[in-house]
């Protein structure tokens, strides 16, 4: 079996290198990314390997505004970061590298992001069903306001998990992330999660292991689920017909959660599965790819 150290080395030979700029020196440390070209509204995976001499105290930055949390491994930092459905062919990051008497390194990279190609789902529904009353506006926002700020919040809680992501439902995937919503022939939205197959009262569970952070009805989304993973990451859980858990719980991963329901703005029973770094939307299956950019590469040093 490789060892962590040839496991680092060999990723990062394949990972992009960033640009150093201000204190750069020949034993200057730098970052990389993978995968090294990511789809819109896609997890990465950041590396710092130690440069020589091992001098570094610690890394911060930020990818396409958003905060990363650099964790120091046996074998180097490491982040985990997203980048935007609406990046149009790349996304800017900044990884400030601070080194135990030297001046501080900032790295600037600029990664290159590939379209998203998704199909489109034409609906043709009554009037109420592609546009809400104006009446609804304000719950509506104020809905969005609450979910955004528990997203927000999960860059403040340290990382949760350690063991892979699974998936919520044995269900089969039914529309995948990104599809358009055209609705009576008029685009109105896109799909931001995934949805899987399931009937009434199918169980659902807990992706990894985090904090319930926020269980509501929510106009759209119907009895929603809302799982602080922390570094960043929320998982949610829409249109459940019953909810097994309350705000504070700690769940584990494939813990049972709630049943598949049809609450909200939907018309059959079925899950709708919902990932975010922080502000920005991401595809939930890129939390449970294989050798994905949530397998860290070695386990955190001491």
């Amino acid at each position: 079996m490789p060892s962590p150290g040839r496991t680092l080395v060999a990723l990062a030979m394949c990972l992009s290198p960033a640009v150093l700029t201000g204190q750069g020196t020949a034993l200057a440390p730098h970052v990389a990314w993978w995968p090294r070209l990511p789809l819109q509204g896609s997890l990465v995976r950041l590396v710092v390997p130690p440069p020589a001499g091992d001098s570094v105290t610690a890394v911060s930055g930020e990818l396409a505004g958003e905060p990363l949390h650099f964790e120091r491994f046996a074998d180097g930092f490491q982040a985990l970061g997203a980048v935007p459905f609406a990046a149009r062919d790349s996304a800017a990051a900044r990884v400030v590298v601070e080194r135990a008497g030297v001046a501080d390194d900032t790295l600037l990279a600029t990664i290159p992001v590939a379209r998203r190609r998704v199909p489109r789902e034409r609906l043709h529904v009554a009037p109420q069903f592609a546009q809400p009353p104006e009446s609804l506006a304000e719950r509506i926002r104020i809905e969005q306001e609450m979910v955004q700020e528990v997203r927000r919040r999960a860059h403040e809680t340290p990382r949760l998990w350690q063991a892979p992501f699974v998936r919520p439902s044995a269900g089969a995937v039914t529309s995948v992330f990104g599809v358009a919503r055209v609705f009576n022939e008029v685009l109105r939205s896109r799909h931001w999660g995934v949805d899987f197959a399931g009937q009434r009262g199918s169980p659902v569970r807990a992706a990894n292991r985090g904090v319930v952070a926020f269980v509501a009805d929510l106009y759209y989304s119907g009895t929603t689920v809302l799982i602080d993973h922390g570094a960043g990451v929320v998982t949610g859980y829409f249109h459940l017909s019953r909810v097994l858990v309350v705000p504070g719980d700690t769940v584990d991963a494939g813990q049972l959660i709630g049943r598949v329901g049809s609450s909200g703005r939907v018309t059959k029973a079925h899950l709708h599965w919902f990932a975010a770094y922080g502000g920005i939307t991401v595809d939930p299956l890129d939390l449970v790819r294989p050798n994905g950019p949530t397998r860290f590469t070695s386990h955190p040093s001491p």
